[in-house]
């Protein structure tokens, strides 16, 4: 075999430079300037893509209104699932999952994103699975908590998110309510950011989450359908 000639040599030394000063400057180059971050901003707040406080949801009668919402959006999901999902966009996804997802009409710039896949345990399983072992299967988990306990099937949940450098980590507060008697035996955990007085943002920046819902649903030889339709802003 012949050795490369000088030019080739060049090239892969200017390669080599290239990648190790984006590698070494990456915080530097990948950036966001700030007229952009305050165009997004504006279009947040436009939108009311900030939490409300947890007071103001269960006080004062607004408990009530807050069944309503989680309620509102149980009969939604199904019906949208009875539908087969129609009018979301197909794309590409990982090995063995569905994935899509369509805009919604509210102002908000972010897409609503779905996924689904099949999973080797019953419904009943696999909702234990997300609601308290999540440390088993999320990765980039690193701790979380039961803040509140509302019900005995809601309560305010704090997690906090590991991200790829130079990333920040994402601190999450949700509200999140779950249903087990769905038809069929169709289980059901839907979530939303609020804002808890008691737990300051604990490094990082606060992620928001629109939305947040998985459905899981029985199929054949004890396993389960599960669709996970979400909507976060990770800022």
């Amino acid at each position: 075999m012949g050795k490369p000639d000088q030019k080739d040599l060049n090239e892969n030394m200017a390669a080599t430079q290239g990648l190790s000063h984006m590698i070494t400057d990456c915080k530097k180059l990948f950036q966001v300037s700030h007229d952009i971050l305050l165009q997004l901003s504006s279009s947040y707040m436009a939108a009311d893509a900030y939490p409300h406080p947890l007071a103001d949801l269960v006080c004062q009668g607004e408990s009530k209104d807050l069944h309503s919402y989680f309620e509102q959006s149980v009969q939604n999901l199904l019906k949208e699932s009875s539908e087969k999902f129609k009018g979301w966009l197909s794309t590409p996804g990982p090995l063995n999952t569905e994935l899509s997802c369509k805009k919604v009409g509210d102002g908000h710039p972010l897409r609503l994103w779905k996924v689904s896949t099949d999973v080797e345990a019953p419904p009943a399983t696999v909702l234990h699975r997300v609601l308290r072992e999540r440390h088993l299967w999320d990765e980039d988990l690193l701790q979380s908590r039961v803040v509140e306990a509302l019900d005995k099937d809601m309560e305010v949940y704090h997690y906090v998110m590991d991200s790829m450098a130079p990333h920040p980590r994402r601190d999450c507060m949700v509200l999140r309510r779950w249903r087990t008697d769905l038809p069929r035996g169709a289980c059901l955990l839907s979530s939303l950011s609020v804002e808890h007085d008691k737990v300051p943002v604990e490094g990082g920046v606060k992620a928001i989450v629109l939305t947040s819902q998985y459905l899981i649903e029985p199929s054949a030889m004890g396993r389960s359908r599960v669709t996970h339709i979400c909507r976060a802003d990770l800022r």
